[in-house]
Parts: structure tokens; sequence; C-alpha cells
């Protein structure tokens, strides 16, 4: 359960934090989720493959910077595909 609720909290900060960063795509608490654990999964797949791999302060903030640069990359890609 735990672990868990640390999945949930991840992907609400990375969520939030890439919708700072990538201004208008704000998507609420849940959507912001959301965004940050489908976030945490495109950055886990898609840095190991480019050779991107970096240990931060603690593994959670490292969690929480990979799940952010997923998100970033999601919302752009959500971005590109709203102005279609």
């Amino acid at each position: 359960m735990t672990g868990l609720l640390i999945f949930l909290l991840v992907g609400a900060i990375a969520g939030w934090l890439a919708g700072l960063i990538v201004r208008g795509f704000g998507f609420g608490l849940i959507g912001n989720i959301v965004v940050g654990i489908i976030g945490a999964l495109l950055a886990g797949w898609l840095l190991p493959r480019l050779g991107v791999s970096f240990v931060l302060i603690s593994p959670l903030v490292t969690s929480i910077v990979y799940a952010m640069i997923g998100a970033i990359i999601l919302l752009a890609i959500i971005g590109v595909f709203k102005r279609a």
C-alpha cells in the first residue's frame, strides 16, 4: 500500500511540475497524476535507450525527475496533436 501511495505521489508531483514547465497544459490533480505516471513509464523506457542515466540526491528525487522528463515529453506530444 505504501508503494502505491509513493507511486501516486511521484506521479502527481511530476505531472504538476511538467504542467508548470509546459505552460497551458494543466489537467487538474487526477490528470496530473495520470500524466506523471505515463511520463514515468515513458522516461523509464526512453531514457535508458538514449544512454541517459543519473542519480540525484535520493532515489525518490531521481524518480520524480525521470517522471517529470517523461511527462514533459508526453505534454509536448499532446500539444503537437492538439494543435493539428
